[in-house]
């Protein structure tokens, strides 16, 4: 078996684009529009690992999409669990669970999907302002 993608339904474009590429860091792969289905399909990637892809799907005809726990998360490997966190953070992304033990941190786009980030290798030792950081809704 091969990791394919993993699929999202989104309810504006522009918005997850600058979530997912500007503030996240993901680049577009491919993209592609289906005028008899009417719907679009983006996939976008790690610039370092292109074949790891997530699908937005963002359907022309508008659709309520309620929050749906099942689905779980997507998981990212991170570099700098605390550098990323910065940087989101500035960029206006609730860190909804911080990286408290230097290892682990959630937030959701803005279709509240929840997004984990792991610290790539060893957790970094405990710091603040993350450590005594409280959880921010639920992710």
């Amino acid at each position: 078996m091969k990791y394919l993608h993993t699929m999202v339904r989104i309810t504006n474009v522009d918005e997850s684009l600058d979530f997912y590429c500007d503030k996240l860091g993901l680049k577009e792969v491919r993209r592609f529009d289906h005028a008899p289905g009417r719907f679009t399909l983006i996939f976008l990637a790690p610039e370092q690992d292109p074949e790891n892809c997530i699908e937005l799907t963002y359907n022309w005809d508008a659709e309520p999409y309620p929050e749906g726990r099942n689905f779980g998360h997507i998981a990212y490997e991170v570099e700098n669990i605390y550098a990323t966190c910065q940087r989101l953070k500035n960029a206006g992304v609730i860190i909804n669970r911080p990286p408290r033990d230097g290892h682990m941190a959630f937030i959701r786009s803005p279709d509240n999907i929840s997004i984990e980030l792991l610290q790539a290798d060893q957790a970094l030792e405990p710091a603040e302002p993350w450590l005594s950081m409280p959880n921010n809704g639920h992710w």
